[in-house]
């Protein structure tokens, strides 16, 4: 081996690289399946059956779910870049999907009548509900960095 390519494959950056690169992908799996265990979550207590609606064709369903997603992600990607570990990622991430569980209740309480226009395909009503969940994932976000 020449030595050029010897320096490169021991460089700092490469080691650097080899060891960070299975933790990352440790904490993104962590992070992703707190999603999808969020996400399940949210479809078992809604009023309305969002999948069952999507998959019948609903586009206010879609759209509503797809804020849930976001909203969910927003919070526990700030989550996953304040944590230092697995562990970190867990507590701070079952804590944000609580969290954010329990602001959307409370969104889906004070929208009142939302859920049925949802069931019924209106397209703004969707698009509101996602707004308000956007906007708790954000403050949620916000306070997570202190």
């Amino acid at each position: 081996m020449d030595s050029s390519l010897t320096q490169a494959l021991f460089s700092a950056e490469l080691q650097a690289f080899a060891s960070g690169f299975p933790v990352m992908v440790l904490h993104l799996i962590a992070t992703l399946l707190l999603l999808a265990a969020g996400a399940a979550i949210y479809a078992v207590l809604t009023p309305w059956k969002e999948i069952a609606l999507i998959r019948e064709g609903n586009p206010a369903a879609a759209v509503a779910f797809a804020g849930v997603l976001v909203g969910l992600a927003i919070p526990l990607a700030v989550s996953l870049s304040v944590s230092t570990s697995v562990r970190d990622i867990l507590i701070w991430g079952v804590a944000t999907v609580v969290l954010q569980l329990l602001a959307f209740r409370v969104v889906d309480a004070l929208l009142t009548g939302l859920p049925q226009r949802i069931e019924h395909g209106e397209a703004p009503a969707a698009i509101v509900l996602v707004g308000a969940k956007l906007a708790t994932a954000l403050i949620l976000a916000a306070a997570l960095t202190g």
